[in-house]
């Protein structure tokens, strides 16, 4: 068979010339014309298909037809549906379609998990057991045996001069006719000595010399049962030796010429079959780069365009008198964040910011500030937090920061009375109060403002993209500012976050003290209670968190509701409190205040408490079950202890059970900085799991690039997008971006 299809053409079309030539008498090959196109372009032989029976006249309008076949150019791959390629039918194209591929560019853009190395040829007698070795041999012999009900066994004797080694293949009739005594083959697998005789169970096996699936670096692909890897394989190759010519390059060749990257095309002949592991790794990255400049010029083509929004006349002065007035001095980081948000809202271009920073960096007064700007221009500001609570927590924050300004502060409660409720919505919608705080009931429809300027939302990736949009719209341009208080790796914010801008707060402010982490066994729970008491016998207060409310047959976890009743009778003294989700506003409202006002020492909640809590002298945590939580919302509930310098503790209970959950819990004790801890969650997790839903779907789209580890080449990619930015990206690059990145950024909402 010719080895590419342009090859192959050029022959048939040699053929095709000479049969014309011969009066379409079927000779020009033996064998007949059928049979021959048949074996050299496979997805040609139907429109040859009876040609031996039919009369020349009928034979002169196939050979016709075939050479207009092979005149017209091929459609992109990306428009020609999997079942196109020979040995694709019905069947096999729902079990493709199980792995996400539907048209050829899907095949071609379905790349290897692994390389596995099936080379090192050896003599049977030198293998011994445990070895994952490569022989080949003569089938001398071959057996069929029913081993128990249901279970059949297909053994295969080979015999390479040296020794016997026998292949076993369980319910695998297949390889019973496919293997043929006294014909050499090639046996690839872990040899075990059993009963006496050197066996691999379920060798991958082929004819000694097809080097197709051994004796050679192999591609191991993901897979679904009823498609093996040797098919795998082969649709793969017969989709690059028909369509690898009309592959398109997407990245400019001067890109890749300065980046030392290869063509599109080879890119994908090497990922498949690569001759050694750095041409593997030189084609993953080449083709990872591709998908993250394609990504990243989607990102920047969707940026607001100047304009559409307004110049906001900020008071400087209001500002400078909410600076002066703070009881604290700021960091560095805030202070350039602030200065960052002036310049954004005096510009005339919509703001879109991400103000990131670890627990307890202070991002509130940040937000307050750019509060204060937005308002002191005649306008209206909103905060929307993911919780009552932690909307709540803002609204009393933000009354202490704000004392003493003229500027109206209000809390849109879920737990309004229906005429209270209807007063505060008519005073929004009047402009009477300047800065509204509430949950998502801010984007309820029957919440009006006169004039939204600025929408922080807090915990942004809590909400849905929707729900921020919605919020976005109660005003016209609106300014934007998300806040992150769970720091996210550079890596997803250069990715998800490329239209914003990004301002991180670095340090933690001079009042926050270290925490000392302890991971324990839950064997070792008495002992953390006796510490527990004596923390509370000293006056200190502190929380124990449980994963769950009440307890279940189905999960064998403690539970708040009843680690709050043992708790209470073990520590009568000090006064135990209990917070959970259900409970009614007003009761969360009265266990927080006797928290906060010292009336009870110990908070026992669910993971609640993760964000917005605020009790500055609590210094110690117990964390039940801490294996069941992840380690972004570990290290978020760590914060809330130590919060006014004092030294505080961490006790975490938990026996994972997996390398993950030990990773996990084994990084929560060691690191204390959340963006190492955001990075050691990507690593342990991979980007799908740590970036939620609706980005876990984004990223599969990323069939090349890994965000784990890809840090670099995304950044070179950001930087070329913005560099061909600047003179103008190429119209046809654009289409390819939004053609595979399109859907995936409106989801994200970009």
């Amino acid at each position: 068979m010719a080895s590419t299809t342009e090859e192959a053409q050029a022959l048939v079309a040699k053929v095709l010339a000479l049969e014309r030539r011969r009066g379409f008498a079927d000779d020009a090959v033996l064998g007949g014309l059928e049979r021959f196109v048949a074996r050299h372009l496979p997805e040609a032989a139907p429109l040859l298909a009876g040609y031996a029976a039919r009369d020349p006249a009928s034979r002169e309008e196939a050979v016709t037809a075939l050479e207009r076949w092979l005149a017209a150019p091929l459609p992109p791959p990306g428009e020609v549906p999997v079942e196109a390629l020979p040995g694709v039918g019905k069947r096999r194209a729902e079990l493709l379609a199980k792995l996400g591929i539907r048209t050829v560019e899907d095949l071609l853009t379905f790349f290897p998990r692994r390389l596995e190395d099936r080379t090192g040829l050896r003599p049977i007698r030198n293998v011994r057991d445990g070895d994952v070795v490569l022989v080949e041999g003569v089938a001398r012999a071959k057996s069929k045996v029913k081993v128990r009900r249901g279970l059949e066994l297909v053994k295969v004797a080979l015999d390479d001069g040296t020794g016997f080694l026998f292949g076993i293949w369980f319910n695998q009739p297949w390889v019973w006719d496919g293997i043929v005594q006294g014909e050499r083959y090639a046996f690839w697998g872990k040899a075990q000595l059993r009963f006496g005789e050197l066996q691999i169970e379920n060798p991958v096996w082929e004819r000694a010399g097809a080097n197709e699936v051994t004796g050679r670096l192999v591609p191991v692909y993901p897979g679904t049962e009823g498609l093996s890897q040797p098919v795998l394989h082969g649709l793969v190759r017969r989709a690059l030796d028909r369509y690898g010519g009309a592959i398109p390059d997407a990245v400019p060749a001067e890109v890749r010429a300065r980046l030392g990257l290869l063509p599109r095309k080879e890119a994908l002949a090497r990922i498949h079959a690569p001759r050694t592991p750095e041409e593997f790794e030189l084609a993953r990255r080449s083709l990872a780069f591709e998908e993250l400049l394609l990504l990243q010029l989607g990102v920047l083509s969707r940026r607001a365009p100047e304009g559409g929004g307004r110049a906001l006349a900020v008071d400087r002065a209001l500002l400078e008198r909410f600076l002066r007035a703070l009881p604290f001095e700021l960091t560095p980081s805030q202070r350039r964040a602030i200065e960052a948000i002036e310049r954004d809202l005096r510009s005339a271009r919509p703001m879109l910011r991400l103000l990131q920073g670890d627990v307890g960096s202070g991002k509130t007064v940040v937000a307050a500030a750019a509060c204060v700007m937005a308002t002191s221009a005649g306008a209206q500001a909103a905060i929307m937090a993911p919780t009552e609570i932690l909307a709540e927590q803002h609204f009393l924050v933000l009354g202490e920061l704000l004392r003493g300004l003229p500027i109206r502060v209000a809390h849109l409660a879920g737990g309004l009375g229906r005429r209270e409720r209807r007063d505060l919505l008519r005073a929004i919608a009047a402009g009477k109060v300047d800065l509204v705080v509430g949950t998502h009931a801010l984007i309820q429809e029957d919440v009006v403002f006169r004039d939204l300027a600025l929408a922080v939302v807090d915990e942004q990736h809590r909400f849905g993209v929707i729900q921020r949009a919605a919020l976005e719209g109660k005003g016209a341009g609106t300014n934007i500012l998300v806040m992150s208080a769970t720091p996210i790796p550079r890596t997803v914010v250069l990715t998800l976050y490329g239209e914003f801008s990004v301002s991180v707060l670095a340090e933690t402010p001079r009042s926050r003290g270290a925490v000392r982490t302890v991971w324990l066994s839950s064997s070792r729970r008495e002992e953390v209670y006796r510490e527990v008491g004596e923390r509370l016998g000293r006056g200190e207060k502190g929380y124990v968190v449980f994963p769950v409310i009440e307890e279940s047959e189905e999960r064998d976890l403690r539970a708040a509701k009843a680690g709050y009743e043992e708790l209470r009778q073990r520590f009568p003294a000090h006064g135990v409190a209990l917070l959970h989700g259900r409970m009614p506003p007003e009761e969360k409202r009265r266990a927080m205040a006797a928290f906060r006002n010292g009336e009870t020492q110990l908070l026992v909640a669910t993971t609640v408490v993760e964000v917005g809590i605020d009790v500055p002298d609590a210094s110690f945590l117990v964390i039940e079950h801490a294996e069941r939580l992840g380690l972004a919302q570990l290290h978020q509930l760590r914060g809330r202890i130590g919060r006014a310098g004092q030294p505080a503790v961490c006790y975490a209970l938990g026996d994972p059970t997996t390398e993950e959950g030990r990773a996990r819990l084994s990084a929560f004790r060691d690191l204390g900085d959340g963006f190492k801890i955001a990075e050691a969650d990507l690593r342990i997790r991979g980007p799908g799991d740590v970036l939620g839903t609706e980005q876990s779907g984004f990223v599969s789209r990323l069939k090349a690039a890994d965000l784990a580890r890809d840090l670099g080449l995304l950044e070179r990619a950001r930087e070329e997008a913005l560099r061909l930015g600047e003179g103008g990206v190429p119209e046809a690059l654009l289409r390819e971006a939004e053609r595979r990145f399109g859907e995936a950024l409106a989801l994200l909402g970009v």
